[in-house]
């Protein structure tokens, strides 16, 4: 009945080869959260600017990046603007579409954050003789990024395991696409891809334990 015989010589044999791809793997995804942090905060001042055009820009992108699956975000950076003549590679497509994502999770994450934080502190700042800016910047922002800390970490782990779905758009260079091709060529589905979920889950719990710390060191007052 149970027939299946294992071979992890083979996999392990491969080991540095999806080490490798797993390098990949973390450069897309911090790269994706770079661009979306950026991408969150302009979409969040916009949110905030009052003004209608821009504020329904945002929306958009933030109804958009968090009710359609990643998978046809990306879909779209690759295949869908090929047909307007912008024809991307597989890992520029992935990454487009994992920022774009990350950056409409992380703009909600800060409006939520935002509305943590009770309007008598600003208030408490202007009459100290603050500007409105210097009071966003030095009483709002950090509490914000303080409430917010834990959601971006989240994120990034998210994005972490988001690059897998590079695969589709022909991505083969990060640890998703080295796994398949391994696949391809010696049929070990099993003992790859299992080898490949161990090291996935060992970068998010470490993505995740260092957060924890850092967020201990940071903000301890």
């Amino acid at each position: 009945m149970f027939s299946y015989t294992f071979h992890w010589n083979q996999a392990l044999k491969a080991l540095p080869q999806m080490l490798d791809g797993a390098l990949v793997t973390l450069q897309v995804a911090l790269l994706s959260m770079v661009i979306g942090l950026a991408l969150a905060l302009a979409l969040t001042a916009c949110r905030l600017s009052g003004n209608r055009i821009l504020g329904g820009f945002a929306t958009a992108w933030v109804e958009i990046a968090r009710n359609t699956p990643a998978l046809f975000q990306i879909y779209m950076a690759h295949f869908g603007l090929g047909n307007f003549g912008i024809h991307l590679s597989p890992y520029t497509a992935l990454l487009a579409g994992i920022a774009f994502n990350n950056a409409g999770y992380l703009a909600e994450n800060f409006r939520g954050a935002l509305k943590a934080i009770p309007d008598t502190q600003t208030r408490a700042g202007r009459s100290l003789g603050m500007t409105p800016v210097q009071a966003f910047r030095y009483i709002v922002l950090p509490q914000m990024f303080r409430i917010a800390f834990l959601p971006v970490t989240n994120q990034m782990v998210w994005a972490i395991l988001m690059t897998s779905l590079g695969v589709t758009v022909g991505m083969n260079t990060d640890l998703a696409g080295i796994t398949q091709e391994l696949n391809a060529r010696s049929f070990r589905t099993f003992e790859f891809f299992a080898i490949a979920a161990v090291i996935y889950y060992l970068i998010a719990k470490a993505v995740t334990l260092g957060a924890r710390l850092l967020a201990a060191r940071m903000f301890r007052y």
